[in-house]
């Protein structure tokens, strides 16, 4: 196959060739996203299209490869930016997205470091378990969330096999060891079922900008109550509210906590909001049932969101120059799990959800609140949906999903 390329490639400019080649290769890594997120999945065509997109990286061209990390950067995290405009230095969103193309090229870069097939299937499959600055929104694996293969590591293995074997043979087997994806096929997925609870998942959209503006706060207060007694009629168990829908430290608003504790003797509520213990600061979930209240404190933080995973030094500049001297948010040392009417769940706030420290141990249903709308309009609930279909298939796990901007539901 390298010399059939190399072959096209001669009879062209290669360095057009090389641009174009990279580009056709990230397209076919990025379609299925970009089909979710316009509501299309079809299991040929991400099956088929993953297929191409590993195959173009084991074969193509090293300058295509770089070209091909560039673009599958921009594709999918063209919106990371988007957030930097509600800290005041909006100049930087173009910086940063240019930043994660450049990030990824370096992560698919080491592929063209070779020219040989078998060392860069290796390096892929060694790539499948780096998350560059803690950041794990690129895996590679998730290309067949929603195709016929499965989303294991010894699946994704045996595809890389499968590509890059063929080249190493010269008889009439060649294509034999294409029989490997047989073995990679979906047969026997995880077992995942629904909680024994009515569970109402409240979806909010309210703007970033209009958030945390103190005008907002007492028009969303009012909008959780009625969503809390429209729940009441309905005969729904729980009642679960996006990350953050209360816009203020809880903890230093007594009223509303009594309310919501008086409430939750009909219902259970769950909600985001944050809390202050000094001069900590936590992004929660506040847990109200049967009159109690139950806290859970963020256990993963977003990296160059709520922690910046570099020295201290750099923490501190970048703390100081990009989010106006404000201090990393503090997290857990172990999951929270909830307990309602015997059921339980584990909790997950935004980030957390797509991470794999929350599912460790006993866990079969999860609750998770986001708050999209710091990158609206954008493809970020879409992959964070995937990414969440990822870990629940993986793990056989049920998730329920309220979102502010869009995700919220159901994600088996």
């Amino acid at each position: 196959m390298i010399k059939k390329i190399h072959d096209i490639r001669n009879n062209y400019n290669s360095t057009f060739f090389d641009f174009i080649c990279g580009i056709i290769t990230a397209l076919f890594f990025s379609a299925f996203l970009y089909l979710e997120h316009f509501g299309i999945t079809l299991k040929f065509i991400n099956t088929l299209f993953g297929l191409l997109a590993l195959a173009l990286l084991l074969y193509i061209p090293k300058r295509a490869v770089l070209v091909a990390g560039f673009f599958i950067g921009l594709l999918w995290f063209y919106w990371i930016g988007y957030s930097f405009k509600y800290n005041g230095v909006g100049y930087m969103e173009s910086i940063i997205t240019i930043l994660f193309a450049i990030i990824y090229t370096l992560f698919f870069g080491v592929l063209a470091l070779t020219k040989s097939v078998a060392i860069r299937a290796f390096m892929l499959f060694i790539l499948s378990f780096v998350e560059p600055f803690d950041f794990n929104w690129l895996q590679i694996e998730l290309l067949f969330v929603d195709s016929y293969f499965g989303v294991y590591k010894y699946q994704l293995l045996l595809v890389l096999l499968a590509l890059s074997l063929p080249n190493y043979i010269k008889n009439s087997y060649k294509y034999l060891p294409l029989l490997l994806l047989i073995f990679s096929i979906n047969i026997n997925p995880a077992t995942q079922k629904d909680a024994p609870l009515k569970i109402k998942l409240v979806a909010t959209d309210i703007t970033q900008d209009k958030k945390w503006k103190r005008e907002s706060l007492l028009p969303t207060i009012e909008l959780v109550f009625a969503e809390i007694e429209q729940a009441k009629k309905e005969d729904y168990d729980i009642v679960v509210f996006p990350e953050s829908v209360f816009a203020f430290y809880m903890n230093k608003t007594p009223q509303v906590m009594n309310k919501l504790k008086e409430s939750s003797n009909e219902i259970a509520i769950v909600a985001g909001s944050l809390l202050s213990e000094g001069d900590v600061h936590y992004n929660v979930t506040y847990m109200f049932n049967e009159g109690d209240l139950s806290v859970a404190k963020k256990l993963v933080l977003v990296p160059f969101g709520e922690y910046i995973p570099l020295p201290k030094f750099a923490q501190n500049f970048i703390n100081e120059i990009f989010f106006g001297g404000a201090s990393d948010f503090k997290t857990a040392t172990e999951p929270t799990d909830f307990t309602i009417k015997g059921v339980k769940f584990r909790n997950a706030i935004c980030y957390e959800a797509t991470c794999d420290e929350i599912y460790e141990g006993d866990v079969s249903f999860v609750i998770a609140i986001s708050n999209n709308a710091w990158f609206s309009p954008s493809i970020e609930p879409t992959l964070q949906k995937l990414l969440m279909r990822y870990y629940a298939r993986k793990n056989g796990v049920t998730i329920y999903h309220s979102a502010n901007y869009r995700g919220t539901g159901i994600i088996k």
